[in-house]
């Protein structure tokens, strides 16, 4: 049994929560343009929220999910809710990782995967998409992604997207990914992750917005997570979200637990 049939077949096990992580109570505002969170200031607190990250396993956990995103893109005056193409967690093509603050969704993304039937990116970005391809490139996309901004820190942010470059990497050895983003939020992922912008400004139909395509080599991110992964000291130098990644011994926990399909 391949990877992706013993993680559909575990996945009512263990999806309940991929990882459970706490954050400063008094939360960070990244605000409507994606600006960079403030600097958590205080490293000790007497009482800290708990965040779980779940894998929308079931219908039940995708219906909070697409509601969740339906809700931020009209919040921020996107029409549409960007489903085109969407799938449910049990097609290999893609699967949607959610935040939940107690049993309330505060984040989502979706992570796809380029398995033969193309990404959504390339309905605007083949051409682009397919000069990695041809270099010899493994190449996965995030879509939807969607958060509270109300709730949300630089722990909260890199806790997020540690776990999909977990699944990325780790778990499927995708080298890259790529991300549509809006024109004014491509600075955020630019400096927090080091995404760097491949496709010039289109209108995008999913959410009848503009976009630009982004793109993050993983094999890079490989190279910055050995460096700072789990040293929040180094936030002050190093200002993007990879000293707030889990430390190694914690990542690599999770990546086995997942690898292994085993509950938690």
């Amino acid at each position: 049994m391949g990877i992706m049939d013993r993680f559909k077949t575990a996945s009512r096990s263990w999806a309940r929560t991929i990882v459970a992580f706490e954050s400063p109570p008094r939360l960070r505002e990244v605000g409507g343009q994606m600006g960079e969170p403030e600097p958590e200031q205080n490293a000790q607190v007497t009482r800290e929220d708990q965040f779980k990250i779940r894998l929308a396993h079931n219908d039940e956990r995708t219906r909070d999910a697409k509601f969740f995103v339906e809700k931020r893109y009209g919040e921020v005056g996107y029409r549409g809710d960007g489903s085109a193409g969407s799938n449910s967690c049990s097609c290999p093509d893609s699967i949607t990782l959610a935040t939940y603050q107690g049993e309330q969704v505060i984040g989502t993304q979706t992570l796809g995967f380029d398995v033969g039937n193309g990404l959504l990116a390339d309905e605007l970005y083949k051409a682009e998409i397919d000069i990695l391809r041809e270099r010899g490139c493994t190449v996965a996309e995030i879509t939807k992604f969607a958060l509270d901004t109300k709730l949300t820190s630089k722990r909260f942010l890199a806790a997020m997207f540690n776990v999909s470059y977990i699944y990325l990497r780790k778990l499927w050895q995708y080298s890259d990914v790529v991300i549509e983003v809006n024109p004014t939020h491509a600075a955020f992922y630019k400096r927090m992750l080091g995404f760097k912008e491949i496709g010039s400004e289109r209108m995008c139909p999913r959410v009848h917005a503009p976009a630009v395509l982004l793109w993050l080599d993983l094999i890079e991110v490989d190279k910055k997570v050995a460096l700072v992964a789990g040293q929040h000291e180094l936030a002050k130098q190093d200002r993007t979200l990879y000293p707030y990644f889990f430390p190694p011994q914690e990542e690599a926990r999770i990546t086995d637990r997942l690898l292994r399909a085993e509950p938690k």
